[in-house]
């Protein structure tokens, strides 16, 4: 089969050429970021995304829809940044579940998709009336990919979640602070974004299963068992050994204790909040390294060995300390580097964005046409593919942007009809 050739058990549209999904089409009420993350993945290789929301709060069920970043004074449910971000590549459309018409429209879309995508809380979509069974009788074949925080079944599935609680439960806030100090977590939402690719790789593996079988599948996605998986070591050091990852006499979370390193960590530099990251991974490493400090105390004979550096770390970083404090973070990773260091600045968004001929290189900041907000810069794909590559070029759709569309390419609704819907509130 050619990587334009619908696969025989598919049902629907036609592929799109040169894409890599496509074949697939996706009803899609996921939001936030461990959901619209995920679609958006699916989008950008050429999978045809309907996000459907609700006309009646303007789709605020996704709070990004109205919060920052912004492109200027304007604010709305059309203007979040954040929304625009994880929404590029797909069609937007307003319908109301609340109505029975609206319940027989969505019926129709999913009649018509290959996945059914959601990231609510355990339990929403049933009480809407399109849980697993109601989807399957609606099609076979269908795929139903929930994402939450506990999933379906067991004792926390009645709760909900967002990325940091998630990121609390799993274990993965604990393994991060500083000695003596309480667990500092593992930054804002980590789980949220993490827990958006998994869920898109969900969705890939319940379409490869289909591809081969025919058959669809409800994967139930728990976004803290994803965060669980992340903790591999940590936990494995506490069943095999009983260790906890944070204990009196733990290591300090910048340095490496296997293999051990030293120096190993991250160093204030000249500038307002300037960092570098170093890492001796041995012996000569650290002979380079001196070299390049040239100043006496970095040649003294109990530095030359890892032993020696180990045992004294806490000096050896307050006196590198003081040599990288007077230096700019990108002439020591410069010279450090060149001397076959380990070394890299700590780079601000700025910085990363705008300065890095690598992130330019790999177009990783790729420019959409919103609507409304015009040319906007938004998040790439950190890979390409040499045969299907993705592709993001439209924005975030406005509430409601592609519901007559939809409508009627999709449906073969007429403009009385749609014209109806829109004086019933139905859409």
């Amino acid at each position: 089969m050619s990587q334009n050739d619908a696969p025989p058990s598919w049902n629907g549209h036609a592929a799109p050429n040169g894409t890599a999904l496509g074949t697939v089409r996706i009803c899609d009420f996921t939001g936030q970021l461990a959901g619209a993350g995920a679609t958006k993945w699916l989008a950008a290789f050429g999978a045809e995304v309907i996000r459907v929301e609700d006309p009646v709060n303007q789709g605020m069920w996704d709070v990004l829809r109205n919060m920052a970043p912004f492109v200027d004074d304007r604010r709305g449910p059309d203007f979040g940044g954040g929304f625009n971000n994880h929404n590029v590549e797909k069609r937007g459309i307003t319908l109301n579940l609340r109505t029975d018409r609206g319940k027989e429209i969505l019926t129709e879309i999913i009649a018509k998709s290959d996945v059914v995508s959601e990231n609510y809380a355990a339990g929403v979509l049933d009480k809407w009336g399109f849980g697993w069974d109601r989807l399957r009788e609606i099609r076979e074949d269908m795929i139903y990919v929930s994402n939450c925080g506990f999933g379906h079944e067991g004792p926390y599935a009645p709760y909900k979640t967002w990325g940091p609680i998630v990121q609390a439960m799993s274990g993965l806030t604990f393994t991060s602070g500083l000695p003596d100090r309480e667990p500092a977590g593992w930054g804002y939402s980590y789980m949220d974004h993490t827990g958006g690719m998994y869920m898109a790789l969900a969705i890939l593996f319940a379409l490869i299963h289909k591809q081969r079988t025919g058959e669809g599948q409800w994967v139930d996605l728990s976004c803290t068992d994803a965060g669980l998986s992340l903790n591999g070591p940590a936990i494995l050091d506490w069943t095999v050994n009983g260790r906890p990852s944070r204990r009196e006499g733990s290591p300090n979370g910048n340095r490496s204790s296997s293999p051990p390193m030293a120096p190993h960590g991250i160093y204030a530099c000249a500038g307002d909040d300037d960092w570098v990251s170093i890492a001796c991974r041995s012996d000569d490493d650290w002979a380079a390294l001196s070299d390049l400090i040239g100043e006496p105390w970095a040649k003294e004979e109990k530095w030359r060995t890892l032993a020696g550096r180990i045992a004294s770390q806490d000096e050896l970083d307050a006196k590198l300390t003081t040599w990288t404090q007077t230096r700019d973070k990108f002439d020591i990773q410069r010279s450090a580097i060149g001397e076959g260091v380990p070394t890299a600045a700590v780079q601000k968004p700025e910085e990363r964005i705008e300065h890095d001929p690598g992130t330019t290189e790999f177009g990783l900041w790729p420019e959409v046409e919103h609507a409304k907000m015009g040319r906007v810069r938004v998040d790439g794909l950190p890979a390409h593919f040499s045969k299907t590559d993705w592709k993001i070029e439209q924005g975030g759709p406005c509430v409601g942007q592609h519901t007559d569309e939809v409508l009627s390419s999709l449906l073969g609704y007429d403009a009385d009809e749609i014209a109806r819907l829109h004086e019933e509130g139905i859409v």
